[in-house]
C-alpha cells in the first residue's frame, strides 16, 4: 500500500516584503531602485554598502517614516535604534527606559520592575540610576537598546548603531546584541558600512550599490568562513565603489 504524501509545512509569511521599491525626492536622482526583499520572522539581516548609497532611505522605508516613490513596502510597526542613543539628559537609564513603557501604555506601577528587567537584559541593571552623562558611549547605546526593546515591537531597526564606537566596545556590543536577539527573537535590520561588523552580526548580508542603490550582492552566514565572506563582500563592495567613480 502506497504511503500517502504529506505536504510540507508552508513557510512562514514574511516579515518583511519590499517589491519593486525606489525612491526619488522631487526632480532629484533616483536614491533606490527596484529593491525587492523578503525578511523572515526572527531574522537578523545586515544592509551594507558605500556611504550615500541608500541604506538609512531604505530604512525609513521600512519604518514608515518616509514614503516610496514606486514598488510597495509591507512591515510592521517597527523600533528604531539610531547610531546616537538620544537618551534623555536629565533622565536616568531606567527613566529613559520606562518612557518607552509609558508611550506603550504600560501602568504606571509596572513600569519600574519591567524597565530595570530590560536594563538587565543588556547587563546595565546595576546603572538603572546613572545619567546618560555618567556612562559610556557603549553603556549609552545598551540604555537605547533597552528602550527600542521596551516598545515591545516584533522589528527592530537599527542605523549604523555602534558606529561611533571604538573597535573593543564595538565587539562588547554585538556579542551582547547577538544574545539579545537569540532571547527575544525580533527580526533584526542592521544598518552599517563595515564588511565585518556585516559578516559578524548577519545572518544574510545585503550589498546595495552606490546610487543609484540596487541590491548587488547576498551573503548567507550561517557554516560560512566569516573572513572568506568579507573577502567576497570587500571584492564585491570595491568594484562597486570602482562603477560608481568611473
Amino acid at each position: 500500500m502506497a504511503t500517502p504524501a504529506v505536504a510540507a509545512p508552508a513557510a512562514p509569511a514574511p516579515a518583511i516584503r519590499l517589491q519593486h521599491v525606489g525612491k526619488r525626492y522631487g526632480s532629484g536622482p533616483v536614491i533606490l531602485d527596484d529593491i525587492t526583499l523578503d525578511i523572515a520572522p526572527g531574522e537578523f539581516v545586515c544592509l551594507l554598502g558605500a556611504s550615500g548609497c541608500g541604506k538609512s532611505t531604505l530604512l525609513n522605508l521600512i519604518a514608515g517614516l518616509d514614503a516610496v516613490s514606486t514598488g510597495s513596502v509591507e512591515a510592521p510597526e517597527a523600533a528604531f535604534m539610531f547610531q546616537e542613543s538620544a537618551l534623555m539628559p536629565w533622565l536616568t537609564a531606567r527613566r529613559n527606559v520606562e518612557l518607552a513603557l509609558r508611550l506603550r501604555g504600560l501602568a504606571k506601577a509596572e513600569r519600574g520592575a519591567r524597565a530595570l528587567e530590560l536594563l538587565d537584559i543588556v547587563s546595565l541593571a546595576d546603572a538603572a540610576d546613572k545619567r546618560p552623562h555618567e556612562l559610556s558611549g557603549g553603556m549609552r547605546q545598551r540604555v537605547a537598546l533597552a528602550r527600542a526593546l521596551a516598545q515591545d515591537r516584533p522589528v527592530l531597526l537599527m542605523d549604523e548603531p555602534f558606529a561611533a564606537l571604538d573597535a573593543i566596545t564595538r565587539d562588547v556590543l554585538h556579542e551582547e546584541l547577538e544574545r539579545v536577539w537569540r532571547a527575544t527573537g525580533r527580526t533584526i535590520v542592521f544598518v552599517t558600512h563595515n564588511v565585518r561588523e556585516a559578516a559578524r552580526l548577519g545572518q544574510r548580508v545585503i550589498l546595495l550599490s552606490s546610487r543609484p542603490g540596487r541590491i548587488a550582492g547576498q551573503w548567507r552566514t550561517a557554516g560560512a568562513d566569516h573572513a572568506v565572506i568579507e573577502q567576497q563582500i570587500t571584492a564585491q563592495l570595491r568594484k562597486e565603489i570602482s562603477r560608481n567613480a568611473a
